[in-house]
């Protein structure tokens, strides 16, 4: 098996830089798509090739398959790298490259298709015996059967899209009184995002930490395991900072939840590079949540921790390669934090794009900064607000904190609002420091962290 000689580059943004630079690393050629609106895009100025495919709105750029397939074609393309976000996650997607002779580099589209269903995967788990949250068995098709299963499992509960994501038809119920509205406005939510009303429904957990594992299996079903990260700081089911490996974990826990994904992966078949998630309650009960069947957006901290180019590995894996990596020389040799910044008001989480006039990125021993920013570039509006990732590492946890602090001191963003003052706040908090949190930190401490001095 050869590498590709030629990878098409289906996103946008600090993601798509990314992946130009592993290809780059690898000695392959890089085409990048662009909408009209990002022209002038750091991925267009660093790819070998560009190709526009559209309009500034997505539906007819990026998310295009006629488009970004007739591009991959016009330059002799033989794989197309999706990223995150956009068609990463979509099965009809991955099989239109596959008719048309282009590999997709990720995960298989039946691995895609029952990732996205996480009724089905659920299911799935629950008979290989990977522990899954007490709740409905399957989609909940109306109104009376969820109050049935509300009353068997007992509330409070989360009512959740069975597609989708992003915390797009999800509502979180206390009691029966709620459920009725609750279960309609879900139904409506996850219809007009996903196009499907299907919901599940679970026992909700309020005090639990967002646990992932990064999952490797190459064509012969070898499967590995990076390690876990910590995803419990987030905003709205939006993840703000990310940990690897998950702080306060014991070893038995630690090792547990990696043999568990795993188990999960090989339950589906699953190929190539992908994040089965995990919820921790407060007594260190673990349980499977859903699976992620692209490169996640925190992928740098698990890379900063382990040494492994986990966009090579994707690229490798989608050619064929046998997965070189053994579990047992996989070695978690430091603790590492990343921050997402994102062009917002920290006060309000309004977005701000805008020009930015000055940029000044950090550097010194054990900061990385993954970005498509630079000064004079226009933030657009129409897409995702986040335009860097920060991602430090030390030799502690301790170590690694403070190293962020002092990065986000020296990073400097002018002409728009961005979020580094309110990670300041979140990184100076004791409940912070001393592991006093849940998925519910930034709701239940909003007020002080607002409150809070960015300097202190």
């Amino acid at each position: 098996m050869k590498l590709f000689k030629k990878v098409l580059i289906a996103n946008r943004g600090e993601i798509a830089v990314r992946i130009i630079r592993a290809c780059r690393e690898l000695g392959i050629r890089t085409v990048a798509v662009f909408s009209e609106i990002d022209r002038d895009s750091m991925h267009v100025r660093l790819a070998d090739e560009a190709v526009c495919i559209g309009p500034s709105d997505a539906q007819q750029s990026y998310l295009h398959t006629p488009a970004i397939l007739s591009a991959a074609e016009i330059t002799d393309s033989e794989a197309i790298h999706p990223g995150y976000g956009f068609l990463s996650e979509n099965p009809q997607f991955a099989e239109a490259c596959m008719k048309s002779g282009i590999t997709f580099i990720g995960p298989r589209p039946e691995n895609i298709r029952l990732g996205g269903d996480k009724a089905r995967a659920r299911q799935l788990m629950k008979k290989k015996g990977v522990p899954v949250v007490p709740g409905s068995d399957g989609i909940v098709k109306d109104f009376e059967s969820a109050r049935k299963i509300c009353s068997k499992i007992g509330y409070p509960v989360i009512v959740k899209a069975s597609l989708g994501g992003g915390g797009r038809g999800m509502r979180i119920v206390q009691n029966e009184s709620e459920l009725e509205q609750a279960f309609s406005t879900a139904q409506r939510e996850a219809l007009a995002a996903f196009g499907s009303d299907g919901l599940y429904i679970e026992r909700y957990i309020p005090r639990m930490r967002h646990i992932e594992v990064q999952i490797l299996a190459d064509s012969k079903g070898n499967t590995i395991h990076l390690g876990e990260r910590d995803c419990s700081i987030q905003r709205r089911h939006q993840k703000l900072i990310e940990e690897a490996p998950a702080p306060g974990l014991d070893e038995k826990t630690r090792k547990k939840i990696g043999e568990y994904a795993v188990k999960a992966a090989k339950a589906m078949r699953f190929r190539n590079v992908g994040t089965f998630e995990f919820i921790l309650d407060d007594k260190n009960n673990i349980y499977f949540m859903e699976v992620n069947t692209r490169i996640q957006v925190e992928h740098p901290v698990t890379e900063a921790v382990t040494g492994v180019d986990i966009i090579k590995e994707q690229i490798k894996l989608a050619a064929g390669l046998p997965l070189e990596i053994k579990q047992s020389k996989v070695r978690y040799n430091f603790h590492a934090i990343e921050c997402r910044i994102n062009a917002e008001d920290p006060e309000t989480f309004i977005p701000s794009p805008g020009r930015i006039s000055f940029l000044y990125i950090p550097g010194g021993p054990g900061v990385r900064v993954d970005t498509a920013a630079y000064c004079g570039w226009t933030v657009p509006s129409q897409y995702d607000s986040l335009i860097a990732k920060l991602i430090v590492r030390g030799r502690t946890r301790e170590e690694a904190r403070l190293r962020m602090l002092r990065a986000l001191d020296e990073f400097i963003i002018e002409g728009i609002k961005t979020t580094v003052d309110f990670h300041k706040r979140i990184l100076n908090d004791e409940r912070f420091i001393n592991l006093q949190y849940s998925t519910r930190f930034i709701e239940e401490n909003y007020n002080d962290l607002k409150k809070a001095n960015p300097l202190d």
